[in-house]
């Protein structure tokens, strides 16, 4: 009997395989953003009343039919020699004519999401700065982050390479304007 020689497995190969295999407990979200792997708890109540203050906005006032998705993942492009970021948004909105989460897999490609929302949380920082980079590196053409820190909304557009180009950041309380295929000023006043 002869043993077949295998290739032995890069170290990004045995990260994305051992990213894959983890078994978070319930609610937590476990994510391979820049080749280290992030484990966040289940958000609070204020966490996702954002969420859903501007997933309202979206579903009344958006210029296209949107869907909305708080589970599924994107397989993103990542930097350097690391496996393909695996990034969970807390809220990925996509033209319903495409109907992009259907399938299976709870990890799909980010061609064709219009924006993806992050509400900031225990790690405020992997929102800001990763996770934007993540999205940037994806072509997602517009990041909307709420930074709960500092009362303010950010909107980021014109992805290029690792980040975004343009940047728009209010306080609380101000309209932020989202451009097609949104179409619409976003209220924050409720943010308050």
């Amino acid at each position: 009997m002869t043993a077949m020689a295998h290739e032995p497995l890069t170290q990004a190969e045995v990260l994305l395989e051992g990213f894959l295999a983890l078994d978070t407990p319930e609610g937590f979200r476990a994510e391979l953003i820049e080749g280290e792997i992030v484990v966040t708890p289940p958000p609070d109540g204020d966490h996702e009343d954002y969420i859903g203050l501007i997933v309202g906005q979206v579903i009344r006032r958006s210029r296209t039919d949107m869907q909305f998705s708080g589970n599924k993942g994107l397989k993103l492009r990542s930097g350097g020699d690391c496996p393909k970021d695996h990034v969970i948004p807390d809220g990925t909105f996509a033209p319903a004519a495409l109907r992009l989460y259907r399938g299976a897999d709870s990890w799909m490609p980010c061609d064709g999401v219009a924006m993806v929302l992050e509400v900031t949380s225990t790690k405020p920082k992997a929102d800001r700065e990763t996770k934007r980079r993540s999205y940037a590196r994806g072509g997602i053409p517009l990041y909307l982050l709420v930074d709960r820190e500092v009362s303010s909304v950010t909107l980021f557009s014109q992805p290029e390479n690792d980040d975004y180009r343009g940047v728009c950041t209010l306080p609380f309380g101000k309209s932020l304007t989202l451009p097609e295929p949104f179409a619409f000023d976003l209220e924050t006043t409720d943010f308050l």
